[in-house]
């Protein structure tokens, strides 16, 4: 069942296993590995200032702009607002503390479009350099380079191409936040969402 934003939601699908359980689980815990830009393997303000400044750069701003600084405002803004909240205004996220509490998310679709929803709207803030309320491939390579820096240009071609659901050439806003809601909420295997690093989690490493 998909949402008004394109999201499949069928979360209550589960078999025996818990295979879908552990699908979402590898993708938060890779999702935590791409926002720890320290590697420190907590989660803290300063990686989302190295979050902020690695997008800037990849999206061609100068250091000290004033694009970098609206850029590393929007990461810090993330931290203070969205993460750090989660553990009781505390100074760092532990990996395992991280992971669940993003687990909670996927059998409370509020909480997660207030959450998951809203970092899904400041990443493409960021990512639409140009504001034409859209994500072309060479903006959403700039973007996936910032954030998966070992990766290279293929797998974001090949994330993009998942998530482009319609085939026309550029990321829509549904299909763009959508895809980021999946990968953090959905446990549903066939969730295009799942290919947000350009690689199937279960194979991502």
């Amino acid at each position: 069942m998909n949402d008004s934003n394109g999201v499949n939601n069928s979360n209550d699908v589960h078999d025996s296993n818990g295979v879908h359980d552990d699908l979402l689980t590898t993708k938060i815990a890779l999702g935590f590995d791409q926002l720890d830009a320290d590697g420190d393997g907590r989660l803290t303000e300063r990686d989302h200032v190295l979050m902020g400044e690695s997008s800037a750069r990849a999206l061609g701003h100068s250091p000290g702009s004033e694009a970098e600084r609206r850029i590393i405002d929007a990461y810090v803004g993330i931290w203070r607002d969205l993460h750090q909240p989660t553990v009781g205004g505390a100074d760092a996220i532990s990996r395992d503390e991280f992971i669940a509490s993003t687990l909670t998310l996927a059998d409370d679709q509020e909480a997660a479009a207030a959450t998951v929803g809203r970092l899904a709207e400041i990443f493409l803030s960021v990512a639409d350099a140009n504001g034409d309320g859209t994500v072309d491939p060479d903006e959403f390579q700039a973007f996936h380079h910032a954030h998966f820096p070992h990766l290279g240009r293929a797998r974001a071609d090949t994330a993009f191409r998942h998530l482009d659901r319609n085939g026309d050439g550029t990321l829509s806003h549904d299909e763009f936040v959508g895809a980021i809601v999946e990968y953090w909420t959905s446990r549903d295997p066939e969730a295009p969402g799942n290919w947000w690093t350009g690689e199937y989690p279960s194979r991502a490493g």
